[in-house]
């Protein structure tokens, strides 16, 4: 991959100028109709090397459901610190394999597509390259209903639950696998390998309540707490996890053991049973990452949407933005404004369907017609939004490519 320090056409000015970087944006795009969407280039390789830095020497799979654009994930992809894809769907692991983004795909949710399924075991070439995630023998149960006796060996890999329990009936972090405990994981280990069809390769757990939970979002108390909670949930995830891979080595010869998530790499790569650790939000650099103390990923992908009001001096009334990203309900899943600074969303309107009101400062200097940049919430999910990201290297505009929704696909 070409340097970022090196790469041919990049404005040199201070990214943390805001009014530079804001003047260098609508500049790149002057040509272009809002609502748009951009890929500061430049962002997105500093904070490529920022992840390739942090996982101190593990290879990194790189998160798609994160990045939902093939351009972004060919350039992440060509890093020497990068090594295969994470999907989040069968679909989209086909989908990579037969467009040649990655060899290596690891599909991180079980899948019930029967369809997927029967295009993938009757492709071998595709049998060698995508790895299908299991928790429980009912999903064997279901493959092996759908492609009937005698079929292909598919690649599995166990999802093992790495949430912290540290009480009974406490649980703090995402609720996905059933399998908790090293019993438990080479229990359906057994089961794997005792079943023509199938061939064990993988180990993975994702422990959201640390690389999904930021440490530090203002409020004193509750980052300390946080940041306890993170530190005891490391240490019991080490000791547990290491267990379990031993458990589960002694049944099959593991090609890979997958941890972390953006804001874990730290920890994650301190567990030394882990071989490779996932990441793609911290290329995007979305709202949800500015509340964490380890490292601060640069935005790198922006959307832009026009003023078509100006109800009150102190008010700009922008044209749709109600990007909404998924999880619970609240302010944090909302986009945020960001150049000009100085800009907020109002608490009774927030961002709306066909408007979105702006107040601040800031809003007495914008115009009918000025552009307002904003930030979304999480990574990939406003590439559901637009159909193509326009790339920006400084204050120039590189080129335009498809989003996932612009390659006329769906992964649901």
């Amino acid at each position: 991959m070409v340097s970022p320090s090196t790469s041919p056409g990049r404005s040199a000015f201070d990214a943390s100028d805001r009014s530079a970087l804001r003047r260098a944006y609508d500049t790149a795009t002057a040509g272009l109709e809002a609502p748009l969407a951009i890929v500061d280039l430049q962002a997105f390789d500093d904070n490529l090397e920022m992840l390739a830095a942090r996982a101190n020497g593990r290879p990194i799979r790189v998160a798609s459901k994160s990045i939902r654009c093939r351009y972004l994930l060919d350039r992440a992809l060509s890093h020497p610190a990068t090594a295969g894809v994470m999907a989040y769907s069968l679909p989209e692991a086909l989908w990579l394999y037969r467009n040649q983004v990655s060899d290596d795909i690891l599909v991180a949710y079980p899948t019930v597509d029967a369809a997927a399924l029967r295009e993938l075991a009757a492709d071998a070439k595709a049998c060698a390259v995508i790895t299908v995630m299991v928790d429980s023998v009912d999903h064997l149960d279901l493959i092996d209903k759908v492609l009937g006796p005698g079929h292909p060996p598919l690649r599995v890999c166990i999802e093992l639950d790495v949430s912290w329990r540290p009480l009974p009936r406490v649980h703090i972090g995402p609720r996905r696998s059933p399998v908790f405990t090293p019993r438990e994981a080479a229990t359906l280990a057994r089961a794997v390998v005792a079943r023509d069809g199938f061939r064990l390769v993988g180990l993975m757990g994702y422990e959201g309540q640390i690389a999904g939970v930021g440490d530090n979002d203002g409020n004193a108390v509750k980052s300390a707490v946080m940041r306890w909670i993170q530190r005891r949930s490391a240490a019991e995830l080490t000791e547990r996890r290491t267990a379990a891979v031993r458990a589960v080595r002694a049944i099959a010869d593991l090609e890979f053991v997958n941890g972390g998530g953006t804001g874990s790499l730290e920890t994650t790569t301190e567990d030394p049973s882990v071989t490779e650790v996932t990441a793609g939000s911290g290329l995007i650099g979305p709202t949800l990452f500015d509340a964490y103390s380890r490292f601060r990923p640069r935005p790198a992908v922006l959307f832009a949407l026009p003023v078509v009001r100006k109800p009150a001096p102190s008010t700009a009334t922008l044209f749709a933005g109600g990007y909404i990203a998924s999880g619970p309900t609240g302010p944090s899943r909302q986009p945020s404004p960001y150049l000009p600074s100085g800009l907020k969303l109002t608490a009774l309107e927030g961002a709306g369907e066909v408007q979105t009101p702006v107040v601040g400062r800031a809003a007495r200097q914008l115009a009918i017609g000025d552009r307002v940049w904003l930030r979304h919430a999480k990574a990939g999910e406003l590439a559901e939004r637009f159909d193509r990201y326009h790339v920006v290297v400084g204050d120039k505009l590189e080129e335009t490519v498809p989003t996932y929704r612009g390659e006329g696909v769906n992964f649901g």
